[in-house]
């Protein structure tokens, strides 16, 4: 039963809010009627609905969040690792009695330990984790300016399945453990329904825009330097997406994380159903969401 039902004017805090799934969550609380609250390093730039109330903080700051905290109820909580502790305190002393913590399918797979989830779970408060496997978006940053300059993509990897999910469906399962009872102590793995390899979703793209998006696969030393010139995030991501390092940041050794559950990143989760009702959304619905982001 939804416990916030429309026209409630709940408070709840949306801090990563000009994020690719902060801005999801926005939008989709919005929807649902609630009364929310933003958090961003530059309100200016943040270009959020005239409805939302704005704060300017960072998370790497904790008492820079103060003020955005007075009143709110529950939260979404962007994970910064190094001063979730600070932060989550002083939510818990503000009166926030819910958070919903954006996470990572690695830690249900044992490749990474989230302080945020821990600094959330002791803290007393209503939790839930919400972990995503790999965003779809990911690569559009990657990608997109070689389809809007040639029309096409330069990447290895043409038929390995890869685990992909919508950020509508991340905001989604978030919103609905924000907004509804039932969602305390869990932690959701999200995944979109079914895997897909690169091959496939270059189609998808090209079928998406209506015309031919070649593609054309590199080593993983081609796609690193590409990656690397092209700055911004294809060059900060391009080590960990392209295998190079893992989790952690070290190179991959011999038997490292031997002893973790690497199916729990190959498999398709229910969890988005489970919470939304809805199945999750396939990569031809991002491809067509994000169709003028390649023209």
């Amino acid at each position: 039963m939804n416990d916030t039902p429309q026209g409630t004017q709940m408070k709840i805090l949306v801090t990563g809010a000009t994020g690719i799934v902060g801005r999801q969550v926005v939008d989709q609380l919005l929807r649902a009627g609630a009364d929310v609250r933003a958090l961003t390093r530059t309100p200016a730039a943040a270009k959020l609905p005239p409805q939302v109330e704005v704060f300017q903080g960072d998370l790497t700051d904790p008492a820079s969040v103060a003020a955005a905290l007075d009143g709110v109820d529950r939260m979404y909580l962007f994970p910064v690792e190094e001063s979730a502790r600070e932060v989550v305190e002083l939510a818990r002393q503000a009166g926030v009695r819910r958070i919903v913590v954006l996470s990572g399918a690695s830690v249900t797979a044992g490749l990474h330990v989230n302080p945020v989830e821990q600094a959330v779970e002791e803290s007393g408060l209503e939790w839930t984790h919400v972990r995503p496997c790999e965003f779809m978006t990911n690569l559009l940053q990657i990608w997109a300016p070689a389809i809007r300059a040639e029309r096409v993509v330069r990447y290895p990897f043409a038929d390995e399945p890869m685990n992909l999910i919508h950020e509508a469906d991340i905001a989604a399962v978030a919103v609905t453990a924000l907004l509804r009872d039932g969602h305390h102590g869990k932690a959701y793995t999200l995944t979109g329904p079914a895997l897909i390899t690169v091959r496939e979703q270059v189609a998808a793209i090209g079928a998406a825009l209506g015309e031919e998006v070649r593609y054309e696969e590199v080593t993983r030393e081609r796609a690193r330097e590409l990656m690397k010139a092209q700055g911004g995030f294809a060059a900060e991501s391009a080590d960990l997406m392209l295998g190079f390092v893992e989790y952690d940041g070290a190179a991959p050794a011999d038997g490292a994380y031997a002893d973790q559950d690497w199916s729990a990143l190959m498999r398709v989760w229910p969890d988005v159903e489970h919470v939304t009702g809805h199945p999750p959304r396939p990569y031809t619905q991002w491809a067509h969401d994000h169709a003028l982001d390649f023209r």
